[in-house]
C-alpha cells in the first residue's frame, strides 16, 4: 500500500551481466518502462547508443556513470598529428606510427570481414536471426538480491485454487499472527511464484508438489515498493502441475481503515473495548495475508480464526465447529467459500449481538455491540425485502446460506460488500425511531440495496481488473436506485439520483475529468478509481440504456451476463455482448455504448425549432478553463438516445426517441407544438441547450408549470445555469427562469434552485462581496420565504414532504432567514434545560443544534451529549452543528480532535471538513488544516482515497482569486509527484480556475440583476 512504498528510496539498481543469476530468467520477464515509472528493465546494445544517446546518457548517471566526461575525453585524444604554428606538420613520433599500424591493420580486418558477410546484412529486409543477448536491469529485494518480476500486475504463469487461512489476532496487544497455504496451478513453466504481501513480518515459506507429502523450504524474496513477494523455488514448477505453498507470519492490526484493521469503541459500562475488521477493497488483502491480491484471481478459502472464548469471530460462510485450542482461546473454522476474489475475503473479531430472519434457505443476520442492538430492527426487514426482490430480478438466488450485515464502530467508507459479510458504518445500517430522521431511513435503505447488489454485481461476477470498476459500481448504484424505486416508491429515491447525477456531471464538465473504464495500474491510480463518475455516471448510462432498450429487453441482457460470467469476471464489452445476445442484431448495443465508456465529458445538444422541423445538433459540453491544457475533443461523437415530449403530448407513455449518432440531424413532427423538452425526466445524461426556445419555456413554467415533471422542471433549472457559467446563455434568463418558484411544491426542483443560488452565495462571500451575496439572500427569500413560513416543527407528512422541510429550515436557520433561528434556539434551550432528555422532532433537528452551537454554551452542551449519546443518527446532526460554529479556536480543535480519533472519530473528518469549509470563518482554517496536515492525512486515509478526494474538493472548491490558484498548485507541486498527478488535484485546481472565470464574466452582470 501506499505508505509503504510512497516514501520508499529509490530502489538501487543492478546490472545483470555483473551480478551471478540466481535463477533462470524467463524472456516474458524483459519489459520495457518510461524511466518515470521505476520498472527498472533496460536493453542496451551497443549499437543503440548512438541511436538514442539521450536515454543512454541518464540510464549511465543511474548507474553512476559519467557519460559526459567520458565523451569529452575521448573527444580530446582524437587527432593525432599536430600542426606547428609555422603551418608544417611535424614527423610523427614511433607512438604514433605503431598506432596508425593498428589502425591499418583494423580497417584491413573491417573489409575482409564486410566481404565474407552474407548479402542479406546490406539489403532493407536485413539477416532474420535471433535477438542479441540484453542486458537486463531488476530491482533489488529488501535482501540485496534480484527480484525477478518488475511490474505492478503480478505474472500470468501461477493462478490460484484454494487458500487455508489461520489467523490469531490479539485484542491485548493489538498484533495478529497467520498462515497460509495456498494451492497454485502452474500455466506456464516457471521457477517463481510472485504473489502480495504488505507489511507482514513473513518467519517461514515452504512449497510441497502435488501428491508430495515433504514441505521444502525455499528461498523468498520481498520488494515492498509493489507490495510482492517471490518465492523461489528449488526446482522448475511444470505446467499443469498443482502445488502448495505455506507461508507463516505475523503484523500489527493496522491503525488505518485498511486491512485487518483494530477499532476502540466504550461498551454500556464506558469501559474501552477492542474490536477487529477487515476492508480489504482495493489492495488491502495483501495486508493480511500473502495472497494473489488481483479481482481476477478468484479462488475458494477455508477460514480459521483463533480468538478469546468471551468474544465472536465472523467471516464469509457460515461457522463450521468450534474447538478448545489452550486455556481461554478456542479456534472457529468456517466452510470453504464459493470461488471469489482477495478483496471479498472478510473478518470480524469482536463482542456482538445479532438479531435473525431466513428467507429463501438464507439466514439474514444484522450485527451490532450490544447497546446498538435495538436499531437494527429497519435493516433485517429491509434487507430481507431487497434480498427476495434482487432474487426475482436477476432469476439467480443468492447462493450463501447466511448473509450478515454488521454495524462498525469506525468505518471509513459507507459500507463495503464482502460476499456473505456485509460491514457497514453504523449511520448507514442503524435506525432510531426516536432519532433517525427521514433521510437518515432514506440513506439506510439505499446503502443497503446498493451492498445487496453487489452480491451479484461484484461478487458473483467481478470486473477483470480497476480499469472496469464501474461494472461493479455503477451497476450496484443504478440497482440500488431502481430497487427502492420498485420496493419503497414512498422514499422518491429517483429524486436523490437525480441530484446525484447533477453532481457528477459538474466533474465530468471538467478537462481533468477521465472516462469510466479508464487505465489504472498503481495503488492511487486504482483509489481515485471510486469516484463519482465510476459510481454516479456508470449508474446513469445503464439508466440511460435501460429507457431506450425498453425494461424487458434490459432485465434480460442482465440475465444472460450474469449467467455467462457468473463465478467469473468481465469486462465492460462482456456486458454489450450480453445485450446484443437480445437484441440480436437489432441495435449494436457495444458501438453506441463505447462512445459513453470510453470517452471523457458529455455531449451538449443544441435544439433549434422552425415549424415542425426540429434541428439536433451535439457538441461535447466543457468549461474551457486553462486553453493551453485544454485537450480539444470537437470532432468526437456520442451515440446519443435522445428522448422529448411536446405540448400536444406531455404523459410519459408520449416520449418520443430518436438516436443522433450524427454531428446534426433533423426531427420532422407530425405537427407544429408549441413547446418540445429534451431528455424527458433527466433520463440521458446530456446537457440540452434551447437556443430560442428557452423563452416558450420560461412562459411555460410561469402559466403552468405541472405541464412538466418535477423531474424535468429540476432538469431545465440546472440545464440552463450550467449554460450561463459556461457563456452559452445569460444569467439573466436563468434568474428569469427560476421566478416561477413560489409556486413550486416539489423538492427536485426546489432543492436545484437551491443548489444553483447557494453555489453564487458562497462564491461571492468568500471573494468579499457581502452585499452582493446578501442580496443573493434576499432572492432566495423572496423566492421561497412563503415555503418556509408554511414549514411545522415537527415529523409530520410524506417523507418527501418531511426531507423538503429538513432541508428548507436548515437553510433557513444557517442564513438566519424569517424566524428560523429564533424557533430553533427556543427549542434548544428547552431541549439542553431537560439535559437532553426531551424529545426533539427528528427532520428538524439538526436546524435545531445548529442554531443552538451558536452559542459557546450551546456548543459545549452539544459536546458534551455527543460523547454520551448511544444513537448514531442523534451523533452525525451533533457533528455538522458542532463543525457550523464561528468559533475559530472551536473549528480548529474540531478538526485536529477528530484526525487524532480520541473524542470525534477520525470516520467524521471530511464530513467536518466540508461543512467547516462552507462557513466564511471556516473556509480558509479549512485549508490551513489540510496543508498542515497532510502527511498524517494520507497516512491514515491513503493517498486519492474517496475520503482524500473529498477532502481536497471541499477545502478548496470556494476559492475564486489568483492568488489562491498559486497557493493550491504550488502545494501540490511541493508534495510527491503521487500528489500532485492525483485527479481530484487536478479537479480542484480545474474548480478555481471556473470560479476565477465565472466571477469575472458575472460579477457586473449579477450587480445589475440584483
Amino acid at each position: 500500500m501506499i505508505e509503504n512504498s510512497m516514501f520508499e528510496e529509490e530502489p538501487d539498481v543492478v546490472d545483470l551481466a555483473k551480478e551471478p543469476c540466481l535463477h533462470p530468467l524467463e524472456p516474458d520477464e524483459v519489459e520495457y518502462e518510461p524511466r518515470s515509472s521505476r520498472l527498472l528493465v533496460r536493453g542496451l546494445g551497443e549499437h543503440e547508443i548512438d541511436d538514442d544517446e539521450e536515454d543512454y546518457e541518464s540510464s549511465a548517471k543511474l548507474l553512476g556513470m559519467s557519460f559526459m566526461n567520458r565523451s569529452s575525453g575521448l573527444r580530446n585524444n582524437m587527432s593525432v598529428y599536430r600542426q606547428n604554428p609555422n603551418g608544417s606538420c611535424s614527423v610523427p613520433s614511433t607512438r604514433t606510427m605503431v598506432v596508425c599500424t593498428v589502425v591499418l591493420v583494423i580497417a584491413v580486418s573491417l573489409i575482409m570481414a564486410i566481404y565474407l558477410l552474407p548479402k542479406c546484412t546490406f539489403s532493407k529486409e536485413g539477416c532474420h536471426k535471433k535477438n542479441h543477448t540484453m542486458e537486463l536491469i531488476y530491482p533489488l529485494a529488501t535482501n540485496g538480491k534480484l527480484f525477478p518480476w518488475a511490474k505492478i500486475r503480478l505474472p500470468p504463469d501461477v493462478v490460484p485454487l484454494h487458500y487455508d487461512l489461520v489467523l490469531q489476532p490479539n485484542l491485548t496487544t493489538l498484533k495478529f499472527a497467520g498462515s497460509v497455504k495456498i494451492v497454485v496451478n502452474i500455466v506456464h513453466v516457471t521457477w517463481k511464484i510472485v504473489l502480495h504481501s504488505s507489511g507482514l513480518n513473513i518467519t517461514k515459506a515452504t512449497i510441497t508438489s502435488a501428491g508430495g507429502h515433504q514441505a521444502k523450504p525455499v528461498e523468498f524474496l520481498e520488494y515492498p515498493l509493489h507490495d510482492q513477494i517471490a518465492v523461489m523455488a528449488p526446482e522448475a514448477l511444470l505446467v499443469g502441475q498443482n502445488y502448495t505453498v505455506n507461508i507463516e507470519y505475523s503484523s500489527n492490526l493496522s491503525d488505518t481503515y485498511y486491512g485487518f484493521y483494530k477499532i476502540s469503541y466504550k461498551d454500556e459500562n464506558s469501559k474501552q473495548r477492542w474490536f477487529a475488521a477487515t476492508q480489504f477493497e482495493p489492495l488491502a488483502a495483501r495486508s493480511a495475508f500473502p495472497c494473489f491480491d488481483e479481482p481476477a484471481f478468484k479462488a475458494t478459502f477455508l477460514i480459521k480464526i483463533k480468538r478469546d472464548e468471551k468474544l465472536s469471530t465472523l467471516s464469509n460462510m457460515p461457522k463450521k465447529a468450534t474447538t478448545p485450542v489452550t486455556n481461554g482461546i478456542v479456534q472457529d473454522e468456517f466452510f470453504v467459500s464459493l470461488k471469489m476474489s482477495t478483496y471479498l475475503v472478510a473478518f470480524v473479531v469482536a463482542d456482538l449481538k445479532n438479531i435473525s430472519r431466513e428467507t429463501n434457505g438464507s439466514l439474514v443476520s444484522v450485527y451490532a455491540i450490544p447497546q446498538h442492538l435495538n436499531q437494527v430492527g429497519y435493516a433485517l426487514n429491509t434487507a430481507v425485502k431487497l434480498l427476495e426482490f434482487y432474487q426475482k430480478y436477476f432469476f439467480i438466488n443468492y447462493p450463501l446460506e447466511k448473509l450478515d450485515l454488521v454495524a462498525i464502530p469506525d468505518f471509513q467508507s459507507g459500507a463495503m460488500e464482502n460476499w456473505g459479510l456485509i460491514t457497514f458504518r453504523e449511520t448507514t445500517l442503524l435506525f432510531d425511531s426516536n432519532t433517525s430522521s427521514a433521510r437518515d431511513k432514506k440513506l439506510i435503505t439505499a446503502v443497503i440495496a446498493h451492498e445487496l447488489a453487489h452480491q451479484w454485481f461484484g461478487n458473483l461476477v467481478t470486473m477483470e481488473w480497476w480499469n472496469d470498476l464501474w461494472l461493479n459500481e455503477g451497476f450496484a448504484t443504478f440497482m440500488e436506485y431502481f430497487a427502492m424505486e420498485e420496493i419503497f416508491p414512498e422514499l422518491h429515491s429517483d429524486e436523490d439520483l437525480l441530484n446525484l447525477i447533477f453532481k457528477a456531471m459538474m466533474k465530468d464538465s471538467l478537462n481533468s475529468s477521465h472516462p469510466v473504464s479508464s487505465a489504472v495500474q498503481s495503488s492511487e491510480q486504482i483509489e481515485e478509481m471510486f469516484d463519482a463518475l465510476s459510481y454516479i455516471k456508470g449508474a446513469s448510462l445503464l439508466l440511460m440504456l435501460k429507457h431506450y432498450l425498453t425494461k424487458d429487453v434490459f432485465q434480460a441482457g442482465i440475465e444472460v451476463y450474469l449467467h455467462n460470467h457468473n463465478y467469473g469476471s468481465a469486462r465492460s464489452d462482456d456486458l454489450w455482448d450480453s445485450m446484443n445476445e437480445i437484441t440480436n442484431g437489432t441495435l449494436d448495443v457495444k458501438k453506441l455504448m463505447k462512445t459513453w465508456i470510453l470517452h471523457k465529458g458529455f455531449p451538449l445538444v443544441t435544439v433549434v425549432r422552425k415549424g415542425k422541423n426540429i434541428s439536433v445538433q451535439q457538441e461535447k459540453f466543457l468549461y474551457r478553463v486553462e486553453p493551453e491544457n485544454w485537450t480539444s475533443d470537437a470532432s468526437y461523437l456520442w451515440h446519443i438516445p435522445l428522448t422529448y415530449i411536446t405540448s400536444s403530448c406531455n404523459f410519459t407513455h408520449c416520449t418520443n426517441a430518436y438516436l443522433l449518432d450524427q454531428k446534426s440531424a433533423v426531427i420532422e413532427l407530425p405537427e407544429e407544438v408549441e413547446w418540445i423538452k429534451f431528455n424527458v425526466d433527466m433520463n440521458g445524461y446530456y446537457i440540452v441547450h434551447y437556443a430560442e426556445d428557452w423563452k416558450t419555456l420560461i412562459d411555460l413554467l410561469k402559466k403552468n408549470h405541472t405541464a412538466l415533471s418535477p423531474k424535468d422542471r429540476a432538469n431545465l433549472i440546472n440545464n440552463i445555469f450550467n449554460l450561463a457559467g459556461l457563456g452559452k446563455e445569460s444569467l439573466e434568463k436563468a434568474f428569469e427562469l427560476i421566478d416561477y418558484l413560489n409556486k413550486e411544491s416539489s423538492t427536485a426542483p426546489l432543492t436545484q434552485a437551491l443548489f444553483q443560488l447557494s453555489l453564487i452565495y458562497s462564491l461571492l462571500e468568500k471573494k468579499g462581496e457581502q452585499q452582493l451575496a446578501a442580496r443573493v439572500m434576499h432572492r432566495i427569500e423572496h423566492l421561497l420565504g412563503d415555503k418556509i413560513d408554511q414549514q411545522r416543527w415537527t415529523d409530520d407528512g410524506t417523507l418527501s414532504e418531511r426531507e423538503l422541510r429538513s432541508t428548507l429550515l436548515a437553510f433557513a436557520c444557517t442564513h438566519n432567514m424569517r424566524n428560523c433561528r429564533t424557533t430553533a434556539t427556543e427549542m434548544f434551550e428547552k431541549w439542553m434545560k431537560s439535559n437532553g432528555t426531551m424529545s426533539l422532532p427528528s427532520d428538524v433537528m439538526k436546524a435545531i443544534f445548529t442554531a443552538g452551537a451558536k452559542s459557546s454554551n450551546g456548543w459545549e452542551f452539544l459536546l458534551k451529549t455527543y460523547s454520551s449519546s448511544v444513537s448514531e443518527a442523534e451523533k452525525s446532526k451533533m457533528i455538522e452543528a458542532l463543525a457550523s460554529t464561528e468559533d475559530v479556536r472551536k473549528l480548529i480543535w474540531l478538526m485536529q480532535n477528530s484526525l487524532e480519533g480520541e473524542v470525534i472519530r477520525a470516520q467524521e473528518l471530511s464530513h467536518i471538513i466540508a461543512t467547516v469549509s462552507q462557513s466564511l470563518p471556516g473556509y480558509l482554517l479549512a485549508w490551513d488544516f489540510v496543508k498542515e496536515n497532510w502527511e498524517k492525512l494520507t497516512r491514515k486515509f491513503h493517498l486519492g482515497s474517496y475520503t482524500i478526494q473529498n477532502i481536497i474538493s471541499s477545502s478548496t472548491s470556494q476559492f475564486a482569486t489568483k492568488a489562491h490558484l498559486l497557493e493550491v498548485k504550488s502545494f501540490f507541486e511541493s508534495k510527491s509527484e503521487e500528489s500532485s498527478q492525483l485527479h481530484c488535484v487536478k479537479e480542484a485546481i480545474d474548480t478555481i480556475q471556473l470560479n476565477i472565470q465565472w466571477m469575472e464574466r458575472n460579477l457586473a452582470k449579477l450587480q445589475e440583476l440584483l
